[in-house]
């Protein structure tokens, strides 16, 4: 047994506490996926995944917080469903221009079937 003087004695500094998972990264994956899933509103959901992302991120590197796979997953999720709604709108109202003007160009020219 080693005796220390009461002057020389060894400060240790006690374990930290886990950290917690940021719920906003949790929300952001889950608001990810559900881009890429649900229709019709897939588009606002990854809008709000990717702005969740962003916050998410920011919380952990400043609170040393855990979850910044989640928030890069929501991140992802997001963008790749944001992508994927924009297209598919866009397509839709080409699609629907493309017709409308068809039906224009045959009225004019009197080959209307009415």
């Amino acid at each position: 047994m080693s005796y220390q003087p009461f002057g020389h004695q060894e400060y240790y500094t006690p374990p930290r506490p886990p950290a917690q998972t940021n719920g906003k990264s949790i929300a952001s994956l889950v608001l990810g996926i559900l881009s890429i899933v649900a229709p019709y509103i897939g588009l606002v959901f990854g809008i709000i995944a990717i702005i969740l992302s962003a916050i998410s991120l920011k919380e952990i590197r400043t609170r040393y917080e855990e979850g910044r796979g989640l928030a890069i997953a929501g991140l992802v999720c997001g963008i790749v469903g944001t992508i994927i709604y924009t297209i598919l709108i866009l397509l839709f109202i080409l699609f629907i221009f493309a017709f409308n003007e068809m039906d224009t160009v045959n009225t004019f020219y009197g080959t209307s079937n009415i």
